[in-house]
């Protein structure tokens, strides 16, 4: 019997999810949380074989940063995300902080149960949209520092404030900002984050 641990912040979500994975008799679910740290509270106590993981939690800590949490642990579960988000620094981020699977919520619930097995093998297992992304990516390569600036300059802060933020001097940011120009085909900061929204490397601010 496959254990499975569901992290969502929609209680609708995760009661439409238990139901799908306990019609199946390998699958049982054996807890679910809301948010990171309940989250971590649960996969102590149960010791899940799998996480089934949202990215949006909400205010707190999103499901890549728990997903690392996770991981770290002792005896740390298999980590399957399960989200509406697919974008690369979403994916790649996901990935980075250990997480086994990516699927997406519009998969066919077949689909949910063998990324699941899959997951729980220790397999790497990527939605087909997922991994026709990555194969999609054309042209250089963002790095993921330039990723990561392209989503503070989304959220309008300066030059200034994102050096601050990520512990850099200012003309290194720039130089940053030239890169990401030239990779992208763009000459302003605005065409660079409509460029990046277009092409799914970040997503738009709401």
């Amino acid at each position: 019997m496959i254990r499975v641990a569901l992290v969502d912040d929609h209680p609708v979500v995760r009661a439409g999810v238990r139901a799908l994975v306990e019609g199946q008799d390998d699958l049982s679910v054996v807890g679910e949380a809301s948010d990171g740290h309940s989250a971590e509270q649960l996969v102590a106590a149960v010791r899940p074989d799998v996480v089934l993981m949202d990215l949006n939690l909400g205010a707190g800590a999103g499901g890549a940063e728990v997903t690392a949490k996770l991981r770290r642990m002792a005896e740390p579960p298999y980590v399957l995300i399960l989200t509406t988000y697919d974008t690369e620094a979403d994916i790649m981020g996901a990935i980075d902080a250990g997480a086994s699977g990516y699927l997406l919520k519009d998969a066919p619930p077949e689909d949910l149960f063998r990324a699941i097995r899959g997951t729980a093998r220790g397999e790497t297992v990527l939605a087909p949209a997922v991994a026709a992304r990555l194969v999609r990516r054309t042209g250089p390569t963002l790095t993921e520092r330039e990723v990561e600036i392209l989503g503070l300059l989304a959220t309008g802060k300066s030059n200034r404030e994102m050096a601050k933020t990520l512990y850099v001097s200012e003309a290194t940011i720039k130089s940053h900002l030239q890169h990401i120009y030239t990779k992208l085909e763009v000459e302003t900061r605005a065409a660079a984050v409509a460029r990046a929204i277009e092409q799914r490397i970040i997503r738009a601010v709401s």
